[in-house]
């Protein structure tokens, strides 16, 4: 098994597990990483989702090019092949739920896509990220693209893509490429979690939904997002944590 999804007290990891191929996704991968993510997403006992690497010291090698090299020239396999990387992107790009790339070694082409498109990168010193298409003469998808425009900018952006070029995990802190640079990754990535847990998920679930809207052009409230606001001063969570400020205690929201 190449994806594994484990869940347990309300985190959902989806473990890449092919560390031969550097964990490479072929066909079969790209097609069930958008299963896995949406069965973490349909769980209500899940609060967010955490995507990694199976074994330590690396993340994700892009796509399988020897499986590239080997039937790209079938027409039929192309068009599955870039609707099942297109759906993997735009699943993880739009769930609804927090998610965080644990990135613990080169995170590189399709596999640079993959954390492009969780909510929050954590990697360690030591990681190495590229998105390489100018160097086997391919072109990176529009929705994939504008993740990386959105992060660093179309400058940045066009550097990494005209060039092929790799960069170190401080070069892609310093561009916006990742949030957090740390050497112990597990002790950084379950530190936020537990942030992530302690705080209220509808407002984390409401916040990213507007954080979209901004990105795709939304420049104003509009009726939804007004009533989005307003609800929130009658639902449980804004109950419970006035409850506990009052009591200066840490709130328990019921996720």
């Amino acid at each position: 098994m190449t994806l594994r999804l484990d869940i347990a007290t309300g985190v959902a990891r989806l473990s890449i597990d092919r560390p031969a191929r550097r964990n490479a996704m072929d066909q079969a991968m790209w097609e069930e990483f958008p299963r896995l993510v949406d069965a973490a997403m349909a769980d209500p006992a899940v609060r967010l989702l955490i995507v990694g690497s199976a074994t330590p010291g690396m993340f994700c090698a892009g796509a399988d090019i020897a499986e590239f090299a080997r039937v790209s020239g079938n027409a039929e396999w192309r068009a599955r092949n870039q609707a099942a990387i297109r759906a993997t992107q735009v699943t993880l790009a739009r769930a609804p739920k927090p998610t965080i790339a644990a990135i613990g070694g080169d995170c590189i082409g399709g596999g640079c896509g993959i954390a492009l498109a969780c909510d929050i990168r954590i990697a360690v010193p030591d990681a190495r990220f590229g998105i390489t298409p100018a160097k086997l003469g391919l072109v990176y998808p529009l929705h994939d693209t504008r993740l990386l425009v959105d992060l660093v900018g179309p400058g940045q952006a066009k550097r990494l893509l005209y060039s092929a070029m790799l960069i170190d995990a401080a070069e892609a802190l310093r561009i916006g490429l990742v949030e957090e640079i740390a050497a112990d990754l597990d002790a950084a990535v379950g530190a936020f979690a537990d942030r992530l847990l302690a705080a209220a998920p509808s407002t984390q679930l409401a916040t990213k939904a507007i954080v979209a809207r901004i990105l795709a052009g939304a420049c104003d409230d509009d009726t939804d997002s007004a009533a989005g606001f307003d609800a929130a001063f009658t639902g449980p969570d804004f109950a419970e944590g006035v409850a506990a400020f009052l009591a200066k205690r840490p709130p328990r929201f019921g996720g």
